[in-house]
């Protein structure tokens, strides 16, 4: 599998109507949807923002207003013949007033996706897992070395009763890192893995 080093654009004329495509890495839905709800934002003349997902598992096509089956589905088909994951395609649409039928909306939303990541660097893609863990305020300055080498990124920091630290890691490293918390916390040690991410 793989991922996006970085986003790319695109775009397209078609008989008047302009597609401008965006391929890029991203972690989960929540953020695909955020990404999306700004492009309405920045292009609020457009006529469509259909999208496609595909990560960690999860996938999405979105039609956004085209018929059915003619816009999402034909991107997300893109997404995955190139074996991609984290990875959202948008494609915005400013309609020239000539209707493109099925068969050519299929073409064009295909084609502007396909042309994006044809100027895309493709790397490996590591799946990663976010878990939660729980441990006694002595252990956090050792807790976040052990994050930070096993290439673990920080999410989010509580501090209650004892400090909570939410982190997304390699899936990988998520065993390795488990066995060295409860080694320093003497067993003292919550744990909570969410599903698999990106």
């Amino acid at each position: 599998m793989y991922s996006l080093a970085h986003p790319v654009t695109s775009s397209l004329e078609i008989r008047k109507s302009r597609f401008l495509a965006c391929v890029e890495p991203i972690a989960d839905r929540a953020a695909a949807q955020a990404r999306v709800d700004a492009l309405r934002a920045e292009h609020p003349g457009c006529a469509h923002v259909c999208w496609a997902l595909l990560a960690g598992g999860h996938s999405a096509a979105v039609d956004d207003g085209e018929p059915s089956g003619t816009a999402g589905r034909p991107m997300l088909d893109v997404l995955r013949h190139q074996q991609l994951d984290g990875v959202l395609a948008t494609v915005v649409r400013y309609f020239g007033g000539v209707k493109l039928g099925a068969g050519g909306l299929v073409r064009a939303y295909t084609d502007a996706v396909a042309q994006a990541l044809l100027q895309a660097e493709k790397i490996e893609h590591i799946p990663s897992q976010t878990l939660n863990c729980e441990l006694a305020y002595a252990h956090e300055g050792v807790a976040r070395n052990l994050i930070a080498e096993q290439g673990g990124e920080l999410l989010e920091v509580s501090h209650g009763q004892a400090v909570r630290l939410q982190v997304r890691l390699p899936a990988s490293a998520t065993e390795p890192l488990r066995e060295q918390l409860m080694s320093i916390t003497r067993g003292e040690l919550g744990w909570e893995a969410e599903g698999q991410g990106e």
